[in-house]
């Protein structure tokens, strides 16, 4: 096996939920990670923010529109939030070999084999004078993939002494899960996590999120609406197979005509029930769950599934992980893996055709 030099990177990434710009530094040779503990978030700011949520209720211009300006304003935003990073942890530019920067998704269809990550590589590469690795998505979704999810292989390289078979859980804007079990790797989108619930409380409460999952849990499930929603084919669908983040909002708007705090715990329940689902999809069932995202901190969410699932479901930190880090710290991991030339996606995970690498370097200079 070919061995690769370890080198210092910096990860960013803003999630389908939007909350901030997550940051991390880690090291590795792009198969082995020495994690170090380095990171935090950075809200974007609120303008910003409003404007994101404005375009994604459209997001087909995305297929039409350069989104020049939008995407000059978000690569800035990940910049300073770079840039503030690296001074608040005293992290010099000799300290760091490549930055991964995700960006924002505003636009993710495989099917049309089209996907849209705002971030410009040239601008932040010049602006840090560090080497930038952007569009990680693009290649898998041009050769065929979904182009999602992206987090397994570093899900397998941190779990590799951990009992298996193991499922890791994110519960970010959307769901997904990698299984992993021995030289296996399986992932794929598992449905809504917490875009929906958030969407709802936000235009119902004026409240960004559900903290805690507090008014899920105090109103009763409409049974006949969680069955509507669960009626969607997606669910039955033999993976690999993704989702943009509003995939299913036109559907769940039947939970307008529910009160707040039953439409709340109904999209909580649709959360559950359609990551359930995903045990349909796998080869054995996993002897544990580990949950990371912020659907984590979301009582309602975890335990509807340590009920539904019958098996420990736990949050990432009882193993010893960041789950507020652990997507930054991905990026930080997958762009080292495209200095090196290794994929960053398999058949399995997205359902390339074979495994394939991906991203595009700006140089610093």
């Amino acid at each position: 096996m070919t061995r690769f030099p370890q080198r210092a990177a910096i990860g960013a990434i803003s999630g389908t939920s939007m909350d901030g710009i997550d940051v991390a530094y880690l090291k590795t040779d792009g198969t082995r990670v020495v994690r170090t503990g380095l990171g935090r978030s950075y809200p974007y700011p609120d303008a910003l923010r409003a404007e994101l949520l404005e375009f994604l209720r459209d997001p087909s211009l995305a297929e039409r529109d350069p989104l020049t300006q939008l995407e000059a304003k978000v690569t800035e935003a990940h910049v300073q939030a770079i840039a503030r990073f690296m001074r608040d942890f005293s992290i010099e530019r000799k300290q760091v070999d490549v930055v991964g920067m995700h960006g924002q998704t505003v636009w993710h269809r495989p099917e049309r084999r089209f996907t849209r990550q705002l971030a410009d590589g040239v601008h932040a590469a010049r602006r840090l004078e560090l080497d930038v690795v952007t569009r990680f998505r693009d290649a898998d979704v041009a050769a065929g993939g979904e182009g999602a999810p992206f987090a397994p292989l570093y899900h397998r390289a941190l779990a590799a002494d951990f009992a298996k078979p193991l499922m890791v859980l994110n519960l970010g804007g959307v769901g997904n899960v990698t299984y992993i079990d021995a030289d296996t790797t399986i992932a794929f989108d598992t449905g809504p996590a917490s875009a929906l619930l958030d969407d709802f409380v936000r235009r119902r409460r004026n409240m960004p999120f559900d903290a805690g999952g507090a008014l899920a849990a105090s109103g009763k499930v409409d049974e006949a609406v969680l069955a509507e929603l669960m009626a969607n084919p997606f669910f039955a669908a033999k993976p690999p197979k993704s989702l943009d983040r509003n995939d299913f909002h036109a559907r769940a708007k039947i939970v307008d005509a529910l009160g707040d705090a039953d439409g709340a715990a109904t999209l909580a329940a649709f959360t559950v029930a359609a990551t359930v689902a995903a045990n349909a999809h796998v080869p054995q069932t996993p002897r544990r769950w580990l949950v990371t995202g912020g659907g984590r901190l979301n009582a309602t969410f975890m335990e509807g599934l340590r009920k539904a699932l019958g098996v420990p479901v736990d949050p990432v930190e009882t193993v010893g992980w960041n789950g507020d880090l652990l997507e930054a710290e991905l990026f930080a991991f997958l762009a080292v893996r495209s200095l090196c030339g290794l994929p960053l996606s398999l058949p399995t995970t997205t359902g390339v055709p074979q495994p394939i690498t991906g991203g595009r370097l700006a140089r610093a200079a």
